[in-house]
């Protein structure tokens, strides 16, 4: 088997192929009956993705690496805004969002604290792994649990293990306070509702390993003289944050949870750092004034793996670039670039890129707001680049380099003619890494493999979705 081509559907010895109907049935029911699937949300494969030794261990080492990127873009945005690293920096990372939040999101309190959980996406692609973007405020804890548990109970070695991604997020939660025992709010927007089922389920797993959790709403949460509390009137220690800041005018009581937050009443993450949210630090990383404080911040090793596996990108930035310079980095048929319209004016080969939305937007997540250049016609083309530099303002947009993901094969169960049917398609795999401290574990990883003809990888009915295990 090629080392880098991941297959899934090929059990550990050999199976009948009822044995595979019989276990994708049994998932398949295992997700229904905890509310995370309804029948037809996913295709759902006999068996988990399997990952070469290879490939496993260099996603379980890729997350002191990003543990690091976090820590060094943190440490960044603070030089920048001291002066003792260019003010662009922090301007681009702030720009579009409003003065009280980043305000509040200075206070010297904060100033050390990062995300508890790291997701990034990961596309294999003919050349590796490429980290398409960091997800702070990820969905599909719940949903990776619930798949480990049922395919472990299938006698498969999934990595992280059965119960790995609730220990990790529960040591995550109990690092974040000196308090013996905490108490946690696993708080959900009406933006994010569609992930309320699979935190519960998170947060009934929580429960049965001694970690007092719920899952609620924003207007479930009471606000007292103590510190937050539940209707029940449980004191709350610790609120594990599944909203997204540009949410946060549409979010009951948030000022209410931000300021208990901001007085020591509760601890919160991911915190309310949005520079730490921004797709465009890709841009900072790759950006050549910047070299010297990233070699010197993530150290050789990780500094040259990181710009391997994070694609160039650049800020679609609408202020004119000066005639002696260039967009750093950027070229277009071999020529370098000092003029966006040179990008919007490419050919359909020439224009390998993704344009997105950084951060600070309802559609910066999920794969929204996502061109794909040569996937369009050239007009369609040049006018996602106007509306992005027009956007800059308020949200940023970014250019980044497309890598095409390798095909891979996997197997789904068809519960229509009960037959399992093999599919060719293309693979973003999700590691869940847990931040205690200084230390950060792999949890477990989510594979979504879709069809061929599918540009974008992302959740999808067309979707094969499982947990990961190694190839034996």
């Amino acid at each position: 088997m090629d080392r880098t081509t991941a297959l899934a559907g090929h059990p550990p010895t050999e199976a009948l192929p009822d044995t595979h109907r019989e276990h994708s049935r049994l998932v398949r029911s295992r997700l229904v009956e905890a509310g995370l699937h309804d029948g037809a949300t996913w295709r759902v494969s006999p068996t988990p993705f399997l990952l070469a030794p290879a490939d496993l261990a260099a996603i379980e080492s890729l997350g002191r690496h990003l543990l690091r990127f976090t820590q060094a873009l943190n440490r960044l945005y603070y030089d920048s805004i001291r002066g003792a690293q260019p003010r662009w920096a922090a301007d681009y990372l702030d720009q579009g969002k409003p003065s009280d939040l980043i305000d509040d999101a200075r206070a010297s309190r904060f100033k050390a604290a990062l995300p508890g959980v790291i997701r990034p996406d990961l596309i294999l692609t003919e050349d590796g792994f490429m980290i398409s973007e960091l997800d702070s405020v990820p969905g599909g804890m719940g949903l990776t649990d619930c798949m480990a548990q049922a395919y472990a109970d299938l006698g498969w070695a999934v990595t992280g293990g059965r119960n790995g991604m609730v220990e990790g997020f529960a040591r995550m939660i109990r690092s974040l306070g000196p308090e013996t025992k905490a108490s946690l709010a696993i708080v959900v927007s009406d933006e994010a509702r569609d992930y309320r089922p699979e935190m519960r389920w998170l947060a009934a797993r929580l429960r049965e390993g001694g970690l007092p959790a719920e899952t609620v709403s924003p207007d479930d949460v009471l606000f007292t003289e103590e510190g937050l509390a539940l209707g029940s009137g449980e004191r709350i220690t610790t609120l594990y944050r599944f909203f997204e800041l540009f949410d946060l005018k549409n979010i009951p009581k948030a000022d209410l949870l931000l300021y208990a937050v901001k007085k020591g009443r509760a601890a919160m993450t991911p915190p309310a750092k949005p520079w730490l949210e921004e797709k465009l630090a890709f841009a900072l990383l790759h950006h050549p004034a910047l070299e010297p404080f990233w070699s010197s911040e993530l150290g050789a090793d990780t500094f040259a793996l990181l710009r391997q596996w994070m694609p160039r990108t650049w800020i679609l930035d609408p202020h004119p670039v000066p005639p002696h310079a260039v967009i750093p980095g950027l070229t277009a048929d071999g020529r370098s670039v000092s003029d966006w319209k040179t990008i919007a004016g490419l050919g359909q080969k020439g224009r390998r890129f993704a344009l997105k939305p950084s951060g600070f937007s309802e559609l910066a997540w999920g794969s929204r707001g996502v061109s794909v250049g040569h996937d369009l016609p050239q007009k369609e083309w040049a006018a996602a680049i106007d509306a992005g530099l027009a956007s800059f303002p308020k949200v940023p947009y970014i250019l980044q380099e497309f890598r095409k993901g390798r095909r891979v094969a996997a197997h789904y169960h068809d519960p229509v003619t009960d037959e399992i049917v093999p599919m060719q398609g293309r693979v973003r795999l999700s590691p869940y890494y847990f931040v205690a401290g200084e230390t950060v574990e792999l949890a477990g990883i989510l594979a979504t493999v879709c069809p061929l003809d599918k540009k974008l990888i992302h959740g999808m009915t067309d979707a094969v979705m499982a947990p990961c295990a190694v190839q034996p």
